[in-house]
C-alpha cells in the first residue's frame, strides 16, 4: 500500500489497535470528483460518543445468542449498494494490519485477528474506498444511517444480519481503539474505511467507522 495511507497497528495488544489504512489513491492523483469526494456522515450521525451507552444501541432488539466462529465469505449492505466477496487480511510485515488488494475494487478484508461475524466480540471488516481506476467497495460507506442493515454470509451457509446503531468520522492521529474495538457485551461488526477531511498532498486525515450489532440470523 502506497506511504500515505492510514494504518493500523497494535501496540500491545487488539485493545489498542489504532486504525486501518484505506486508499486514497485515485483522489490523491486525480482530485476530487464532481461530486466532490466519496459522502460522509451527516453531523447528526456522527455523535456516537460511546457506543455502549448510545441511545441508538439501546434501543435495538435484544442480540440472539452469539454464532459458532465461521469465516465471513460476503458482504452485503443493501441501502449502499455494497455486494461484495470477503477476503481475509492479517498483519502486514510491519505489524500493521493489511486491507485486500487495492487492484480488485470490489474485495472487503475481514481482519482474521477478530471475532468471526456473529460470533462473541467485535468483528472488524475493511475495504478501501477507492483504487487507480476510480471508487471502490466502501466509496458509499458515510452515506448509512442509523437502522440500516449489513448482512455478513458466513462459511457454514448463514448470513449474520447487523443493524447500524452508529456512523461517524474518526482521526487517525487520536484513534479511540478500545471504544471501537472492544468487546460490547454482544457480537457486534465494524466496518471501516479512509474518510473525513482530504488533501491531495496527505490523503484523508481520518477513517469512516460504521457501529452495527447483531440482530438476526438467517440460515
Amino acid at each position: 500500500m502506497p506511504r500515505h495511507q492510514e494504518r493500523t497497528k497494535p501496540r500491545g495488544g487488539w485493545g489498542v489497535v489504532a486504525v486501518v489504512a484505506l486508499s486514497g489513491t485515485f483522489l490523491l492523483t486525480n482530485g476530487l470528483d464532481a461530486n466532490g469526494g466519496p459522502p460522509q456522515p451527516a453531523n447528526a450521525a456522527t455523535l456516537v460518543t460511546d457506543p455502549v451507552h448510545d441511545e441508538a444501541a439501546r434501543r435495538l432488539p435484544p442480540a440472539p445468542a452469539p454464532l459458532r466462529p465461521s469465516p465471513p465469505t460476503r458482504i452485503r449492505v443493501p441501502s449502499v449498494q455494497v455486494d461484495a466477496p470477503v477476503t481475509r487480511v492479517g498483519l502486514d510485515a510491519e505489524g500493521w494490519v493489511d486491507a485486500p488488494p487495492p487492484q480488485d475494487k470490489n474485495l472487503a478484508g475481514w481482519y482474521e485477528g477478530s471475532p468471526a461475524p456473529g460470533a462473541q466480540g467485535t468483528t472488524v471488516i475493511d475495504g478501501h474506498v477507492d483504487n487507480q481506476q476510480g471508487p471502490a467497495v466502501f466509496y458509499n460507506l458515510g452515506s448509512l444511517k442509523q437502522g440500516q442493515h449489513i448482512e455478513v454470509d458466513r462459511q457454514d451457509g448463514s448470513t449474520a444480519v447487523f443493524t447500524v446503531y452508529g456512523i461517524e468520522v474518526v482521526g487517525k492521529s487520536a484513534f479511540p481503539a478500545q471504544r471501537v474495538y472492544g468487546s460490547k457485551g454482544a457480537p457486534e461488526l465494524r466496518v471501516i474505511t479512509c474518510g473525513g477531511g482530504f488533501s491531495k498532498k496527505t490523503g484523508y486525515d481520518g477513517n469512516v467507522v460504521v457501529f452495527a450489532r447483531l440482530t438476526s440470523i438467517r440460515k
